[in-house]
Parts: structure tokens; sequence; C-alpha cells
């Protein structure tokens, strides 16, 4: 699963390590939630790399209903081209969406610890994404997406049975030129050295928490009442109209 990720890398790495032709607008963010917008790299009508930004929790264009998108923040990458919510996004809408790391949780026996994975060189990654627009019958646009998951490598399996797609960057072009099918390699767990995983403040469980030091290694134990009991999750925002 992906649920909580950050991204700050400074925009000019960001667009030199995705390869975009201007360095995007974007804030540093460390505790980046569902139903938010965030940024996605995907090909325009020119073949060309673009940063656009989209609302996470993919809404399939036959949805009647965008709420349904809060349950479409992950799609199964055994599955990806079977189920009818992603399967037109699979073979039309293919991006990547940046990231410097993803939070999971582990179970002890005080409550739930927040880990933060991230690469071992703490270079910004790439997880496969699948993207999709919505009308309403008014007219009104909006723009989703979904991570891809697969099975999680031996380093995270401790934390969660599942883990993002993390697409190298030799394979960016493969994944997002979506007329391609081949694909399926891509979907094979990260290697586990290639990752790092520590673990984090308590404050990662409100999303209304986002500054650098969320993503500081502390110690495992912190006090009780410094912890809430599950992460929170945020409320579905109210349709906003995304260009």
């Amino acid at each position: 699963m992906c649920g909580r990720y950050e991204l700050h890398t400074s925009p000019a790495a960001l667009a030199l390590a995705f390869g975009l032709a201007h360095a995007p607008e974007l804030a540093p963010r460390y505790n980046i939630a569902p139903t938010q917008s965030i940024p996605i790299v995907r090909l325009n009508r020119a073949g060309e790399r673009e940063l656009v930004q989209v609302r996470w929790g993919l809404v399939p264009r036959w949805a009647r209903d965008p709420s349904i998108g809060v349950r479409m923040i992950n799609a199964r990458a055994e599955t990806v081209t079977e189920r009818r919510a992603f399967s037109n996004a699979f073979q039309r809408h293919r991006c990547l969406v940046p990231a410097d790391g993803f939070y999971e949780w582990r179970q002890g026996a005080s409550g739930k610890q927040p880990m933060r994975i991230g690469r071992a060189d703490r270079q910004p990654f790439g997880m496969a994404g699948l993207y999709e627009r919505w009308l309403s019958p008014e007219g009104e646009v909006l723009d989703t997406c979904t991570i891809v998951t697969t099975r999680a490598n031996a380093l995270l399996r401790p934390l969660h049975d599942r883990m993002p797609v993390i697409v190298a960057p030799e394979h960016y072009d493969r994944w997002l030129d979506a007329v391609n099918p081949d694909v399926d390699d891509l979907f094979e767990s990260q290697d586990d050295g290639a990752l790092t995983v520590h673990p984090v403040s308590m404050r990662v469980n409100s999303v209304r928490n986002d500054d650098a030091s969320l993503i500081e290694p502390v110690e495992s134990a912190q006090p009780a009442d410094d912890r809430p009991a599950e992460p929170e999750e945020p409320e579905l925002p109210l349709q906003p109209r995304l260009l």
C-alpha cells in the first residue's frame, strides 16, 4: 500500500531527474495524503514529458460519483489490466508520481510507529501511476490518479505486504508509453538494498503537520500521549476543478 508520501527535491533537480523541459513550481511537501492535489509526470500530445497537478484517488470515467476516488488511491499491479476501474487508464494514461519517500506504519506492542522509506542514495524516484479524466453532468473536469502497488520486498514486508511500484529511470519511457503493454517486469519489487527505513515522528499521523522535521529519524519508543491510535485520514474535499 502507499497512503502517505513526501516530495521536497528542488524543482530544478526534479526537472533534471524526470526529463522535464522546465522546472515546475512546487513547494516542498512532507506529508502528502489521499484526496490532495499532487504532481504527476505524463506525456503530452506532442510526446513530451510534462508535470501537471491531479487529485490523488482515481475516479473512473464511468463513475457517477467522484467520491469513489477515496477508495482508489492504489491499484494492484497483479489485477490492473483486469479491473474495470483501472484497465482503461493502464491502456491509455500511465504516469509517474515523483517522490522522495513514503510512509508505512509498524505495529508494535505499544501501538503503530510511522516509518519513512526512501532511496539509499537519497535521490527522488518515480512511482508507477495511472491517471484519468472525469466529467460531471455539468461539464466540470476532474483529473485524478492512483499509485500502482506490488508485493513488498523483504525489507518492507514486516511493515506491510504491499509497496509502491518504483520505476527505474531507464524505464521511465517504457512505462509512460501506454501503447507498449510489455511492462510486467517493471512490477517487480525494488531491491532491498536500494531502500532504507527509519522511524519518524508520530506527527506524521496528522495531515495537518507538513514540515521537514517529519522525515528526521527518531527513537522508536515515543510517549503514549503523542501517539494517536491510527494515522489520521483526510476528509474528502469538495470536488475541485483541475485544469
